[in-house]
């Protein structure tokens, strides 16, 4: 069973597709959930779920390594083989992507090239989607490196934008169409040895 840690900055509605895929039998096991933000209703979702979890705030450190020295920890404690974000904002610095060379993935809300790297997060890449007039955009799912979003590429899938879109509406559907789909479904691939990842699991 692959043990992972999963990294989440705000509501965790990745988190939760992760979760109900557990439940429902997928080959994987949430070990451990570590948010940057107290507030984060992901904290929530996990203990809801007998989940340990734990908030690590970049404020609580004197330097960023330190910030990501304590993740590593935690994950490490709890026997993680890979690393999801799901929704962490905190660009992870090189020490961290070489402890765990090829065994961090990501899910992101476009179709990678289009509307990724550094400021392509949240909201914001549904408004320069819309702002774009794109006719297609989607989610992505790919292996992290010390580059913004531009890690190998695991899985996609499109979502068409509707004339009537607002971001808010966009990013509601692609959550639902995609990204709830997309990243239980990865982490399922990797755990079964469908998707190479680097190190010994």
């Amino acid at each position: 069973m692959l043990k992972i840690g999963a990294l989440c900055s705000g509501g965790g509605t990745n988190l939760q597709a992760l979760i109900d895929s557990e439940k429902s039998g997928a080959p994987f096991h949430i070990a451990v959930v570590i948010s940057n933000n107290p507030s984060a209703f992901a904290l929530e979702r996990a203990r809801a779920s007998e989940i340990p979890a734990f908030c690590v705030r970049i404020s609580s450190f004197a330097s960023r390594d330190a910030f990501e020295d304590e993740i590593m920890l935690r994950l490490a404690e709890h026997g993680v083989k890979l690393v999801v974000l799901a929704g962490f904002i905190p660009i992870l610095g090189s020490r961290f992507i070489n402890a765990y060379r090829d065994r961090i993935i990501n899910i992101h809300p476009s179709l990678i090239p289009a509307f990724c790297g550094r400021g392509f997060y949240g909201i914001k890449v549904h408004e320069a989607v819309i702002a774009s007039g794109a006719g297609i955009t989607g989610a992505t799912v790919h292996f992290v490196d010390e580059g913004a979003d531009t890690g190998r590429i695991i899985m996609q899938k499109a979502v068409r934008v509707q004339p009537a879109d607002t971001p808010q509406t966009l990013q509601k559907r692609v959550m639902e169409e995609a990204e709830w789909i997309l990243l239980p479904e990865a982490v399922r691939l990797i755990s079964e040895g469908k998707a190479r990842i680097g190190g010994d699991i």
